[in-house]
């Protein structure tokens, strides 16, 4: 365990550091909405050919990278449960190029469920924010988040976990707020966005447990439904709703939040999706 991390465990001196830690996060991460805006865009895709470009991102990450899946003749990796999704990206400014992608899968029918219910069901232990209790077109699932490696560059990003927004304790202080991955972030955000904006209550993600400590940190506070399971890696059922996804987002990335919601209203609104 490293001194930054020594400190946050001791206490009285750890509740100080980290009240002096959170009011550090809170003024960087005022400057983040500019900066993301600057160089990075959200997009919903609204049309066939954006839906293609998430696609061949998750090809490239979750086919040729990490191998979690066979190698396509197409050059993109789909399944099942794309029909029933909404797909947004993230583009570069700078390059014009697509860097990363997430879904959100619906579900709008009793017959129709998600990833988590097909395949990891068996992992939740707390039932009673099962998705199971909820109506199904109030409930959804963050999934197949990719960041392409050519937007890896850093040394906290040169590990395969970095792929699907996991951060890597070795690199990652809670005092360098800048270690965050960005793109990872506005992924979930953008992600938090699509539901909130298309009627969601219940939104359930299957992540590794150090991203969503990680995520903790700025606010992102999802709730662990289970223990970690062997899904791709060790990775366990977590739950967040609007309500706790508000009251728990620290000030500064409320700012980051309010910039990604203006940009995937607009667009939501083109898929008549918006409520």
């Amino acid at each position: 365990m490293n001194w930054n991390k020594r400190l946050l465990n001791t206490p009285i001196i750890g509740d100080i550091t980290k009240k002096i830690v959170s009011i550090k996060a809170s003024r960087e991460a005022h400057s983040i909405s500019d900066h993301f805006t600057q160089f990075l865009q959200p997009h919903i895709a609204v049309n066939q050919t954006l839906k293609e470009e998430a696609f061949k991102i998750r090809h490239n990450v979750y086919c040729e990278e990490l191998a979690f899946e066979d190698i396509k003749p197409d050059g993109q990796e789909k399944d099942e449960f794309d029909e029933q999704s909404i797909f947004s990206l993230i583009k570069h400014k700078p390059t014009d190029t697509f860097t990363s992608c997430v879904r959100l899968v619906t579900s709008q029918k009793p017959g129709q469920l998600l990833p988590i219910e097909k395949y990891c069901l068996h992992s939740i232990t707390n039932t009673n924010l099962s998705p199971e209790r909820f109506n199904r077109n109030e409930i959804a699932e963050i999934s197949r988040l990719a960041v392409k490696s050519d937007f890896r560059r850093r040394k906290a990003d040169h590990y395969k976990g970095s792929a699907t927004g996991v951060i890597s304790e070795v690199s990652y202080s809670e005092t360098e707020l800048r270690c965050f991955p960005f793109i990872a972030i506005g992924l979930y955000m953008a992600a938090a966005t699509m539901g909130m904006n298309t009627g969601i209550r219940h939104v359930y993600v299957m992540m590794e447990p150090r991203l969503a400590r990680s995520m903790r940190f700025i606010g992102i506070a999802f709730e662990q439904l289970g223990p970690p399971v062997d899904y791709h890696g060790l990775r366990a059922p977590y739950y967040i709703n609007p309500e706790i996804f508000m009251k728990n987002l620290s000030p500064g990335f409320k700012s980051l939040y309010t910039t990604i919601e203006k940009d995937i209203k607009k667009q939501l609104k083109q898929l008549e999706l918006l409520k």
